[in-house]
């Protein structure tokens, strides 16, 4: 179950203008609750004049570093992710949550794989971790990262993607694209759209060798390089995502059973099993999320962005019917399934049993 722990700051490093590399350690007692895989985020927490924010932030580092490190980039308006650019001390501690996330896949340092990524500005720091780990633990596979960025000086980890380049000769390529910059060749000039992605795969790049997409970034950019990855024969089982923010409505309204039950007015019992606690309380049948109501109620549910993007609040529906209305985050067969994300969980019928402990 997901809790919060105290990590200290033990390096602040200055990546970019706009965005710095922390490096945390967790408790001694506690080092096994951070073990990670390549891909996952951690989900912090800070309280700011009164209210708590709660953002979540990828690990850069790979598994064979012996550390934890996240890259933060400030975003304009972001109390956190300013704060933590400007403020933040070595030595100060932060409260997160264990490592989470699914984007990535199983290694198999047997296999001789052909792993293709697509980054856009700070998305470059979940695959940056896989790169690591895949390279060095995968080692007949190869890995092409594309990296779209505004401009040169934007480009976060750009010394150390460099640097990967030269000590993994043959099996790493990088293509950086840039929106504003002139480069030699046209192509790696301007925004990756359709016409772009036509090109890479007519002159960079050979779909029918790849085995893995990872896509982290904008929105609209990921959408436009999935489908042109479906377009040129990728299946959904080999494009793996991960988003942290959108600006859009997630997969169609999708029931986590399959019988439908008609919503109504009037209040549903809820039974809530958290940290091997079950708990129950009323809620009103009026549109208000199962975590929503479970946090009005003291219990002590997990989440993080409450957007439906980042599964940090999955929990699984062992009894009732519930509608998600925005889901970024969980596979189909996740859903079949029955699990849901609590903070998109709308309960349709009169009872509604749910599990975070599954």
């Amino acid at each position: 179950m997901a809790r919060f722990h105290s990590l200290e700051v033990t390096d602040i490093r200055r990546d970019t203008r706009d965005a710095v590399v922390v490096t945390l350690k967790p408790e001694e007692s506690e080092a096994d609750a951070f073990g990670f895989t390549q891909g996952q985020y951690l989900t912090f927490r800070r309280d700011f004049d009164g209210e708590e924010l709660r953002r979540s932030y990828s690990i850069c580092a790979g598994l064979d570093e012996g550390c934890l490190k996240v890259g933060i980039k400030r975003v304009e308006g972001g109390a956190f992710s300013t704060w933590a650019n400007e403020e933040l001390k070595v030595g100060d501690h932060l409260d997160a949550m264990a490592p989470m996330g699914r984007f990535f896949t199983e290694l198999e340092p047997a296999s001789a794989k052909t792993y293709l990524g697509f980054a856009g500005g700070s998305g470059i720091t979940p695959v940056l971790s896989i790169i690591k780990t895949v390279l060095a633990r995968e080692p007949q596979s190869t890995f092409t990262l594309i990296y779209a960025n505004r401009q040169t000086s934007s480009i976060m980890f750009r010394e150390e993607l460099e640097d990967l380049k030269n000590q993994y000769l043959g099996r790493f390529s990088l293509i950086h694209i840039l929106e504003t910059e002139s480069q030699e060749i046209d192509l790696f000039t301007g925004r990756i759209d359709a016409e772009k992605m036509e090109l890479l795969f007519r002159l960079w790049i050979d779909a029918e060798e790849v085995d893995t997409a990872f896509i982290c970034g904008p929105e609209p950019m990921m959408l436009t390089i999935a489908e042109s990855l479906r377009k040129h024969g990728l299946s959904d089982d080999q494009i793996r995502f991960e988003l942290f923010a959108s600006s859009q409505p997630g997969r169609a309204k999708t029931k986590a059973r399959s019988e439908a039950v008609n919503a109504g007015a009037g209040t549903c019992e809820v039974l809530v099993t958290l940290d091997g606690s079950t708990r129950n309380f009323q809620m009103e049948k009026d549109g208000t999320s199962v975590l929503d109501a479970a946090v009005a109620n003291a219990l002590d549910a997990p989440f993080a962005c409450k957007a439906g993007v980042c599964s940090t609040c999955r929990a699984k529906v062992i009894e009732g019917e519930v509608e998600m209305e925005v889901n970024h985050a969980l596979e189909d067969y996740e859903v079949r399934a029955g699990y849901v994300l609590s903070c998109q969980c709308i309960p349709v019928s009169d009872k509604v049993v749910i599990s975070y402990d599954e």
